[in-house]
């Protein structure tokens, strides 16, 4: 998938499931088709101010800041322990500037025991004004070019769902070199307390993530995999095995599972189980029957 061998179609999304190590005494971490770490940096962040979590009627509103320990200490002190696993270990990598992006890369580069970079390109370019990279097919293009360059494993690149065309960014992507693309990031949002007339968490905005957006986040989906050649990854409010064989359907080569964990930390796992069992009830020999077999026409 994207270049790399997984062993099932189920990965933990970055942001939700930590340095992965963390979930180890809950999960059977082999059981994964991969994980993906929290969103590496080139100095460690502090993150955003609390509370950085609120419930949503059908989802979760989150301000985290991008917190994470810098990617030197990531090497020195999370990695080591992920070796131990077979499933596939994928970085998150983000940064404010082109040069940044890469200069995370630069540092993976030497690591033993990573399978992939997932380069999550939902933030400002400080360079240019603060404009998000995901929303500049040109900028998108330029980050993917750059870390392309210098990096001899695989490259996903992770969109943003904010554009009037997500084609275009996963194009660009496409063009720049990237071998998979995850779809999508959480949506901006915002939760009020009219009693006290200020924000519910930290940050006056957050990330919506959760089953509420599972129906945008399908249409966005099946509109990328058309537009390009590449496996595509579905994240956004995937719970039960059927939300996932959902993304299959309209393209998706795998998926990954973020808020679910939250409230069940074995959800990938759980998933996986479903999964198994769905296709063997339905008769489906593999994944691979599924993929992008949606039907416009109706019976």
């Amino acid at each position: 998938m994207g270049a790399v061998h997984l062993e099932n179609p189920v990965i933990a999304a970055s942001g939700t499931f930590g340095y992965g190590v963390e979930f180890s005494p809950l999960v059977n971490l082999n059981r994964l088709g991969g994980l993906v770490v929290k969103g590496l940096s080139i100095e460690p962040m502090e993150g955003a101010p609390p509370p950085r979590m609120i419930p949503t009627a059908a989802g979760m509103l989150n301000a985290i800041g991008l917190q994470n320990v810098g990617v030197r200490r990531f090497i020195a002190e999370k990695l080591p322990a992920l070796r131990a696993y077979r499933t596939q270990v994928i970085a998150n990598v983000f940064g404010r500037t082109p040069q940044e992006y890469a200069e995370v890369a630069k540092h993976l580069e030497d690591a033993e025991g990573l399978a992939a970079y997932e380069l999550n390109i939902s933030c400002p370019n400080v360079a240019c004004g603060g404009i998000q990279f995901g929303s500049d097919p040109k900028l998108a293009s330029e980050v993917v070019a750059m870390v392309r360059a210098i990096c001899r494993r695989p490259l996903w690149v992770k969109l943003s769902p904010n554009v009037s065309d997500i084609s275009l960014m996963a194009r660009a992507a496409e063009e720049a070199g990237a071998d998979a693309l995850t779809v999508a990031n959480t949506y901006p949002a915002m939760s009020v307390d009219f009693r006290t007339r200020r924000s519910r968490i930290g940050n006056p905005t957050g990330g919506l993530s959760g089953r509420a957006i599972r129906p945008i986040t399908t249409r966005l989906v099946y509109e990328a995999a058309k537009a390009v050649g590449i496996p595509v990854v579905a994240l956004g409010g995937i719970e039960t095995g059927e939300d996932a064989l959902e993304y299959i359907v309209v393209g998706a080569s795998a998926v990954q599972i973020g808020t679910a964990s939250f409230a069940d930390p074995k959800a990938c796992e759980r998933v996986i189980g479903e999964l198994e069992n769905l296709c063997k009830t339905n008769n489906i020999n593999g994944i691979n029957d599924l993929r992008g077999s949606f039907r416009l026409e109706k019976d």
